[in-house]
């Protein structure tokens, strides 16, 4: 054993021996110092002797396997420590090839570790609640074209579910919600959660302080009780230790406050700030539908066994239709929450790692050209009786040593690139503020830099161990077969950088053509100049719809006077993302299906100006005016979407429909309009149908406001409103203040942030691989110097020389295109789910990044091969 093993058993025994009489530690310490000079002398003999030798003297070491087992480790573990010192004075010998290969490792190296770090912390950090395994999310699966398989419940799906449950342990559901809090200086709007009383116990999660809901506390009788998150504790109460069984002001409702969440506790998003008890009331109709489900499984039950059961629950009234196909969409909660951003995640770490096996052939090239100056020297060494492993072994210590320095490197790198990728990154992805560079990541760095090590290590040190002594020890001797075994070594790394970086060009190709694609999609309105807000009415001093109706109608008077507005109107959602409720409708005179399925749409409910204001066109009929009130008809304005669906043929003015089922005691509303589609739910998504409610008909008390400036700066008008706003109600909070440009902006922040870093890396990739064929060529016209100046003194050209040379290297480069574009054909598959508007095998991309590939390829040769050109004949053939 090493020292580091038996000398804590030598402490060991000495703390014992002090228990002994002193004449009896006397006698002790001589015989161990005796034993000490006997190792002493053994170990002198080791070191002469040959390995026949060496096997005698283990023989003959009285049969006792202590000083065997004790020999061979101390001299391995000199041996080693010779090669790092060795090593690190080779390293130190040039400077120049040290810091360019520990420079491209630790961009390497850096960019997998902060890559990684998002990755373990989002994808492979399990969920911090009790068995995760078992919690699922519930959704309702829509019909075709309208809504996808993430639909949200009603209340009466949620009670049905409860009711008719046979494979989880709970059940519960919850909405997001949006709270006027007025218990601060200035009211304040605060994102919030609506839960049933099952939604801590399910997930397991424990507050901080106090306690979360009781299993009576969802019924509509019980009193109002919330619970609030670490941070809404800090900021708004102080930090109070007390806080529980304090009473809070939320939308002019006193909620009693029964516990404090933990930092740690961010579901469903980290944005949440409260949780209150949602109280449940028998529905008297089947929408809207604005709850998700969750639920914990029973021992035993699986996803799919989950699925099949869920089928099988339905309305009572008209039976469970077992036979209809999936009506509700069961995820694990894993999947739920980082489902969306695995793809994306996967194909950043895929597109580090590439870089980082570019670096390495680069530095597998490097340590190539550097075994071939050092040839003489290990020939030397072999000669004097080194061993070809011995030698191996020296090569390879230096290699991991190089990589070893390029990861400590490389991980302050990654502490910059980590806080890099926080402020790039877009506010939605899961699970990011978990980010952080613990030992997990430092032992993905640790492990990287020493497989990397090994990597770009092997083939060099194996070819510089293998030398033939009589060519290599005589002066000016050369081995052509050697030699062009090199050259073809080398071309070989060059021929795979160019392979991986067109594969990663192709990646930042098809998502930067995706990314433009996007951008050009037409929202259906026109974000100039719009200037957005929440304004969310408290529920109970405006829990009439007259009141509400009222309100918003006097503040639109206040503010079509504000200097620089030119037009203004309130909606129930804004556009491109922000629509969160849908329902059913059907129409008059057509039959529902055998399945009971009802259509369903996106339903919203605007002021007269709404669509004058966004620039939607009216297709058909006209908008709404003030007249359609309360008292008059009820009328709709349908989307062109759902009028083409729907109304295939027709004209759809003067038809009616109802929301809700046909048995609804809700009455039908009248088409008035067609107007067109405008992306709610995403710049990504399909159009889904859509119908408007006029304001007075169907206010709500959380609508958006949107007002069209003539100023430039739209942003300019809020303090005006605000003040608007604060004449009519001071209690009412003005949150959310954007333009719409930067909405759209945020609609696509994801895309932007993975198109970004791929198109960084593919640059980096790039650069690497146009380093790696410069070495390659450069190296090459310094070895043929003497085969170039012959060339030209036998005749010839200038021309000649540069043709041969690049042409030496664009073949290489050529192969390596070949090579990378059955690759990347291959491998751009996977990010399907990424791109929009664009196939993972767009030809007019991989064209052109094969194009600029060359382009930059043909740059990195032209240089050594001009520099080949000016190659004096007869100074190259005196020097040889």
């Amino acid at each position: 054993m090493t020292g580091r093993y038996w000398r804590p058993y030598l402490w060991l025994i000495a703390a014992v021996s002090l228990l002994v009489p002193r004449r009896f530690r006397a006698v002790w310490k001589q015989e161990w110092e005796a034993e000490l000079r006997h190792r002493e002398v053994l170990l002198q003999k080791w070191q002469k002797l040959d390995l026949r030798g060496r096997f005698d003297l283990l023989r003959r070491s009285s049969g006792s396997f202590r000083d065997a087992l004790w020999l061979q480790p101390k001299r391995l573990e000199e041996d080693m420590f010779q090669d790092l010192r060795y090593g690190l004075r080779m390293l130190l010998k040039k400077p120049g090839f040290t810091i360019t290969a520990v420079l491209a490792l630790a961009i390497g190296i850096g960019a997998n570790t902060a890559i990684f770090s998002v990755v373990n912390a989002v994808l492979l950090r399990p969920l911090p609640f009790t068995e995760p395994e078992r919690l699922t999310m519930i959704w309702l699966r829509g019909p075709e074209g309208a809504g996808g398989d993430r639909v949200p419940l009603s209340v009466a799906d949620f009670l049905d579910w409860r009711a008719q449950n046979q494979v989880f342990e709970k059940v519960a559901a919850y909405g997001t919600n949006l709270y006027n809090y007025t218990g601060g200086e200035t009211p304040e709007q605060v994102r919030g959660v609506n839960a049933t009383a099952e939604f801590f116990s399910i997930l397991g999660a424990k507050p901080a302080l106090g306690r979360t809901f009781l299993p009576d506390e969802d019924r509509a009788d019980a009193a109002p009780v919330v619970v609030i998150s670490h941070g809404f504790w800090q900021k708004r109460l102080g930090s109070d230790p007390q806080a529980v069984g304090r009473t809070i002001t939320l939308n002019d409702k006193a909620y009693t406050i029964i516990g404090v969440m933990p930092a740690s506790f961010d579901f469903p998003q980290r944005e949440r700030e409260l949780w209150t008890a949602f109280p449940l009331q028998p529905p008297k109709r089947r929408g809207p539908y604005f709850l998700r489900g969750l639920a914990r499984l029973k021992p035993g039950v699986t996803i799919e066994g989950a699925r099949a059961a869920m089928n099988l629950v339905g309305d009572p009234s008209q039976g469970p239709k077992p036979d209809a196909g999936d009506r509700f969409t069961v995820l694990p909660l894993n999947e739920y929450i980082v489902g969306d951003v695995r793809p994306a995640l996967l194909v950043l770490f895929g597109a580090v790692a590439l870089v980082l096996l570019i670096a390495t052939a680069n530095v597998a090239n490097l340590l190539l050209a550097r075994a071939s100056e050092r040839e003489k020297e290990i020939s030397i060494r072999a000669a004097l009786g080194a061993t070809r492993a011995r030698i191996l072994r020296q090569l390879l210590t230096e290699s991991v040593l190089l990589a070893a320095i390029g990861g400590l490197l490389g991980s302050l790198l990654a502490y910059w690139g980590v806080d890099l990728l926080l402020a790039l990154s877009p506010g939605d992805i899961p699970r990011l503020h978990g980010v952080r560079i613990d030992w997990q990541v430092l032992a993905w760095t640790i492990a990287t830099s020493l497989a990397s090590g090994i990597i770009f290590g092997l083939v060099p040190a194996l070819q510089g161990s293998r030398s033939n002594l009589n060519e290599a020890l005589k002066e000016g001797g050369r081995s052509s077969t050697e030699s062009f075994g090199k050259r073809r070594l080398r071309g070989a790394f060059v021929v795979f950088e160019v392979a991986l970086a067109l594969m990663l060009l192709a990646s930042a190709g098809l998502l930067i053509k995706s990314f433009v694609r996007l951008r050009e999609v037409n929202p259906g309105f026109n974000a100039e100049r719009i200037l957005t807000m929440e304004i969310p009415l408290p529920r109970a001093r405006y829990s009439e719809s007259q009141q509400r109706a009222a309100f918003f109608q006097q503040l639109l008077e206040r503010v079509k006077t504000v200097p620089g507005v030119q037009a203004v109107a309130v909606n129930s959602s804004l556009p491109p993302d922000q629509l969160t409720v849908s329902d059913n409708f059907s129409l008059e005179g057509q039959a529902v299906s055998s399945t009971g399925e009802l259509p369903a749409g996106s339903l919203l409910t605007v002021s007269p100006d709404y669509f004058r204001a966004l620039g939607i066109p009216l297709l058909r009929g006209r908008t709404f005016a003030d007249t359609d009130t309360a008292e008059a008809t009820p009328v709709a304005i349908i989307s062109d979407t759902m009028a083409r669906q729907y109304f295939a043929g027709q004209d759809p003015i003067g038809k009616r429909f109802r929301q809700g089922g046909p048995k609804e005691n809700n009455p039908f509303m009248e088409i008035v309009g067609v107007v067109g589609d405008v992306k709610y739910e995403g710049l990504e998504t399909k159009m889904q149908p859509a119908f408007y409610e006029p304001l007075l008909q169907a206010p709500w008390g959380q609508m958006y406001m949107v007002v069209q400036s003539s100023t430039s700066d739209p942003l300019s008008l809020a303090p005006a409103i605000r003040r608007e706003v604060a004449a009519l109600n001071p209690d009412v909070p003005v949150a959310g203040i954007n333009t719409m440009d930067q909405l759209l902006s945020r609609s696509v922040a994801q895309p932007r942030f993975r198109t970004l870093l791929v198109a960084i890396f593919s640059a980096m990739a790039l650069l690497l691989a146009a380093i790696g064929i410069y070495g390659v060529m450069s190296y090459s016209v310094t070895q043929r110097t003497h085969e170039i100046g012959l060339r030209m003194a036998l005749g010839a050209q200038r021309s000649d020389v540069l043709r041969m040379v690049v042409g030496q290297g664009m073949i290489l480069t050529l192969v390596g295109i070949a090579t990378g574009l059955v690759a990347a054909f291959l491998v751009t598959r996977f990010m399907e789910s990424l791109l929009y508007g664009v196939t993972a095998t767009d030809p007019v991309t991989f064209a052109a990044v094969s194009l600029v590939l060359s382009a930059v390829a043909l740059l990195a040769t032209f240089i050594p091969a001009r520099r080949a050109t000016r190659v004096d004949p007869m100074i190259a053939l005196r020097n040889e």
